[in-house]
């Protein structure tokens, strides 16, 4: 099993449930033992190594969603024919129940999420695992057939399937992402598209038909096509039109709810609502349900989440904004004059067309520049003739110095449209940081 971080853990507490004898690899294997140790102590007799061991003493190479596929461990497997697999293919392999597998660039997570309460609300048990909730595997080791689960997937995790097989799948769009990792948005798009590839007959696939590219990769699909759309109305699926949320299906085309009716506010949104609406009614979930849900769900942590208002100030969260196209999203949705909090970690990804956004947007008044992407946001913004942003030593100090920049009643947004690694050990850290941050600013704290 390589790399001990929190699905590694519980790929790990699987294999030994299941009488495997895994040795389990990490870059620092006794930091990463202390971590699980207390929480798992099921994982204290198993055999604990560096990453960089020199082993050839196992039949497979288990690898959790960080590690790079150009780690020498998976070089020497594939050379010696070991089979290697992920994490999200071991829980899949062992897992009873039924599968919902979400991906796309952006909205995974609120559309896993409003999902897996609709389910939850039709009396089903449901669980929202993958990258957001608990890891797969936890939720495989104690599932029964009749239990559903909802998984959000990353490119990454894709890497390394081969069997999965989840009988609703769903594409909610594809945009330029982790270029870092997979080399170019043709590989990245490919990876995407494995979601389905094992899919049959009987099984569902649900796409965005308003994304050229997810439509695109669709049309090789085995499993019958459902779509859903802001813009017209599919042959089988969810739409909106007149100011309602509308689903096609085997009874005909019926009304679910009014768009005004959905919580989530914004056009992102309603594509999440409507994914979320052409699931649901091809799992057969009734229409009054499905209404209930989307008039009540809120949302999720760290995304376009209030936090405090700070000395007349309002405070918001989306640290779940790691990539361009997600923080343009963002940046639409401000409605009051607004500073924002650009970088993080390099994914080689271009941000021109987010400065270009943010430069045409009034509403953005200044930017405050973080982290190793932040030399590459000041060229862009200024070549998209923007000048109204600061630079920061640190998190903490960003985030003070956007609160001085913002004017009363407007609004500091961390939309910081890159990942975390340089700073956090992922979104949600630097989400909590933000808030504790934001709090202490409300509470007069220096």
């Amino acid at each position: 099993m390589l790399g001990m971080a929190r699905s590694g853990v519980a790929a790990a507490r699987l294999l030994v449930r299941l009488g495997y004898r895994p040795l389990l690899a990490d870059r620092e294997p006794e930091r990463a033992r202390a971590e699980a140790g207390d929480a798992f102590p099921e994982l204290e007799s198993a055999e604990w190594i560096s990453d960089a061991a020199d082993r050839t003493d196992f039949d497979w190479l288990i690898l959790s969603p960080g590690v790079p596929p150009v780690h020498p461990l998976i070089r020497s497997a594939r050379a010696r024919g070991a089979e290697i697999i992920g994490e999200l293919e071991l829980a899949y392999r062992h897992f009873k129940g039924r599968l919902v597998a979400v991906t796309g660039t952006n909205g995974k997570t609120t559309t896993s999420t409003l999902i897996g309460e609709i389910l939850k609300n039709a009396g089903l048990r449901a669980k929202v695992v993958g990258n957001v909730g608990d890891p797969f595997s936890d939720f495989a080791l104690c599932a029964e057939p009749e239990d559903v689960a909802v998984c959000e997937v990353s490119s990454f995790q894709l890497e390394s399937v081969d069997l999965f097989r989840p009988s609703v799948a769903l594409i909610l769009n594809v945009t330029e992402d982790h270029l870092d990792r997979h080399g170019s948005f043709a590989r990245y798009a490919e990876l995407k598209a494995r979601v389905f590839a094992r899919q049959e007959a009987g099984d569902s696939l649900i796409v965005n038909l308003d994304d050229p590219v997810a439509r695109s990769l669709a049309e090789g699909a085995r499993a019958e096509a459902i779509g859903f759309s802001r813009r017209s109305a599919p042959p089988r699926g969810a739409y909106a039109a007149g100011g309602a949320i509308r689903h096609v299906g085997p009874d005909g085309d019926r009304a679910i709810c009014d768009v005004a009716e959905v919580r989530i506010p914004g056009a992102h949104n309603l594509e999440n609502a409507l994914a979320a609406v052409a699931c649901a009614a091809a799992m057969g979930i009734p229409p009054p349900v499905i209404r209930h849900t989307l008039k009540t769900f809120q949302g999720v942590a760290h995304r376009l989440e209030f936090v405090v208002e700070a000395k007349g100030v309002r405070m918001i969260n989306d640290s779940k904004g790691t990539n361009a196209d997600s923080t343009r999203v963002a940046v639409a949705a401000m409605d009051r004059p607004t500073v924002i909090l650009l970088g993080g970690y390099d994914k080689k990804v271009d941000f021109r067309a987010l400065c270009e956004a943010i430069a045409a947007n009034p509403v953005i008044e200044g930017a405050v520049l973080i982290g190793a992407c932040a030399d590459q946001f000041e060229r862009q913004l200024a070549e998209a003739g923007f000048l109204a942003y600061k630079r920061a030593p640190n998190f903490e100090s960003a985030v003070r110095e956007a609160h001085g920049m913002a004017c009363e009643g407007g609004n500091v947004l961390l939309s910081p449209a890159c990942a975390s690694f340089d700073m956090f050990r992922d979104y949600e850290m630097r989400g909590a940081e933000f808030a504790r941050i934001a709090r202490r600013i409300a509470g007069g704290i220096a």
